[in-house]
């Protein structure tokens, strides 16, 4: 398992996120655990990584899109 910095087009702050590769023949698969249904693939591991990179930025956008007119917060975790 590899921690991914992940950076939202809304915001300045920096997120961490685990991510999860699969090496197969074609190259790598990468899903995040913590965000249902989000997978990338890339022919390298470096591919793959910056795919997922994406995939997250989208995947928070879709989210921000969701909940846009409802009365939303933010909690802060300590890990």
């Amino acid at each position: 398992m590899d921690s991914l910095r992940a950076y939202t087009n809304q915001r300045t702050k920096t997120m961490t996120y685990k991510v999860v590769l699969h090496r197969s023949e074609e190259g790598y698969s990468i899903h995040c655990p913590g965000l249902p249904g989000c997978w990338s693939q890339g022919r390298t591991e470096e591919e793959a990584l910056a795919n997922i990179r994406e995939a997250i930025r989208e995947y928070l956008a879709a989210v921000d899109d969701l909940v846009r007119g409802e009365e939303v917060r933010e909690v802060e975790v300590a890990a």
